[in-house]
């Protein structure tokens, strides 16, 4: 089962057992004024995602098998609208 390491700013913020559910760890760093956009094209914001073979993959500091860019339109899908 692959597992998905979520990366803000050079740093982990979550992660997660599928795309879907790693997308969703981004609410942790939500903009004030919800601009997604402004957000991911900030100096450094650089969001991607990390998939790894499994989770002992993870833990054994193995290689990535991909890097997955992270796009504002990406967050904004997963992420539940607020209302």
């Amino acid at each position: 089962m692959p597992f998905f390491e979520v990366l803000w700013h050079g740093e982990a913020i979550g992660d997660g057992g599928d795309l879907a559910e790693a997308l969703q760890a981004y609410a942790t760093v939500k903009p004030d004024d919800g601009d997604w956009q402004a957000a991911c094209s900030s100096p450094g914001a650089e969001p991607c995602i990390r998939r790894y073979a499994s989770f002992d993959a993870f833990l054994d500091n193995a290689d990535e098998l991909e890097t997955i860019p992270v796009t504002a339109a990406m967050i904004a899908e997963a992420l539940p609208p607020q209302g």
